[in-house]
């Protein structure tokens, strides 16, 4: 009696398998991952809308802006009332007045003058505009615009006087730190976020100077640092939706 044949199993046949792998680099790589884009986030990170990374300036989180509104709700409370932290800062302030040089102080304190700060924040923003980020340039100018629309109905409403002039009011807030934090920091965010460092510096050189000089209590300096840190965040948070509204590809000189 003749055997039936038993079928033979298939034989793999050579690079078959792999030459349908999909994703496959080359033949014979068995790895499917092999070849294709990353799918994590965090190697596939895009670049700003122009094709520039790190142009888009740093926006504070909520939880700096709530601290910094609550601050500045309660400072201003403390100096309608005169209340113990008013009154701790008029002793503070008392014991730093003219403890440098006056010349060296009021140079200080002058970094914020309009005269100063503002040409630096123009240089930023046309540099901005050059490099195709006009809507970055138009909210930095905005944010500027919107320091004396928010200082001067405060300094009117609690009428502090000031530490050298007790017959005159409305030193409270500081115009003149409120006018350096947003004219450098706004500067910083247009040209190159390397430049936030430079900025804090000027800021804080301009703050110490104001005190020192006697031109404003530590507090109005304080409540001016808080009242910039809102608008800065605002105008970041502004830039960086419109940023992202922006179709992909340089619109700038190249």
């Amino acid at each position: 009696m003749r055997e039936t044949p038993r079928a033979e199993p298939p034989q793999p046949r050579p690079h078959r398998a792999f030459e349908h792998t999909t994703g496959a680099s080359c033949s014979g790589t068995p790895h499917r991952s092999d070849g294709r884009p990353p799918h994590t986030p965090r190697g596939a990170r895009q670049p700003d809308p122009l094709g520039r990374p790190g142009t888009t300036p740093p926006v504070p989180g909520r939880p700096a802006l709530f601290s910094a509104l609550v601050a500045l709700a309660v400072v201003t409370w403390q100096v309608l009332v005169h209340g113990p932290l008013a009154r701790l800062d008029e002793r503070v302030s008392r014991s730093l007045v003219d403890t440098v040089p006056r010349p060296l102080s009021e140079l200080a304190s002058d970094l914020g003058n309009m005269t100063v700060a503002l040409p630096v924040l123009a240089c930023a923003m046309a540099y901005a505009v050059w490099r195709g980020r006009r809507a970055a340039a138009l909210y930095a100018g905005l944010a500027m615009a919107a320091v004396p629309l928010l200082v001067v109905p405060l300094k009117e409403w609690t009428s502090r006087p000031g530490p050298l002039e007790p017959w005159a009011q409305g030193y409270y807030p500081s115009g003149h730190t409120a006018t350096a934090a947003v004219a450098y920091f706004g500067a910083a965010f247009l040209v190159s976020n390397r430049l936030v460092p430079v900025a804090a510096a000027l800021t804080a050189v301009t703050g110490i100077g104001l005190i020192l000089r006697g031109f404003h209590w530590p507090l109005d300096v304080f409540a001016s640092l808080c009242l910039s840190l809102l608008v800065l965040g605002v105008s970041s948070s502004r830039t960086r939706r419109s940023s992202s509204r922006t179709p992909t590809g340089r619109t700038g000189p190249s």
